[in-house]
Order: structure tokens, then C-alpha cells, then sequence
């Protein structure tokens, strides 16, 4: 999740210190977010896909396949 944030957010041209300013959070929140040392809230994930115009669930979903019945 943390790469593909990356990629969209650089393809939108936005700066880390503009999302979180989008946020109301700080630049090092924000970056530490982004890198996945800390969780977004439910209400940052909304305004971020908001700002670069994607769906939630592409951003925030776990690209990693699943083990069905184990």
C-alpha cells in the first residue's frame, strides 16, 4: 500500500506537506503514515482518495493474495 500511495500521490504532483495539510495533521505525521509506521483514520483515507481521485478500496486494500479455506 505504502508504494502504490507513493506512485499515486507523485503522479497527482502533490507534496506530502500538501496531503497533510488536506489532513490538518503534520508533514512528519503524514510521512510516517505514508511509510506505514503509523494507520490513517477512516476519515484521512477518505480525503486522500478524494484528492487524487481514485476509489478507497484501490488505495487501501491488501494487495496480498489470500489463502481461501485455511
Amino acid at each position: 500500500m505504502q508504494i502504490y500511495l507513493y506512485q499515486l500521490r507523485k503522479e497527482k504532483g502533490i507534496t506530502q506537506k500538501q496531503l497533510a495539510r488536506k489532513l490538518g495533521i503534520s508533514e512528519t505525521a503524514y510521512r510516517q503514515k505514508e511509510r506505514g509506521q503509523r494507520a490513517f483514520k477512516s476519515d484521512e483515507m477518505f480525503i486522500i482518495a478524494d484528492v487524487l481521485e481514485k476509489d478507497i478500496g484501490e488505495i487501501f486494500s491488501d494487495p496480498r493474495p489470500r489463502n481461501v479455506g485455511s
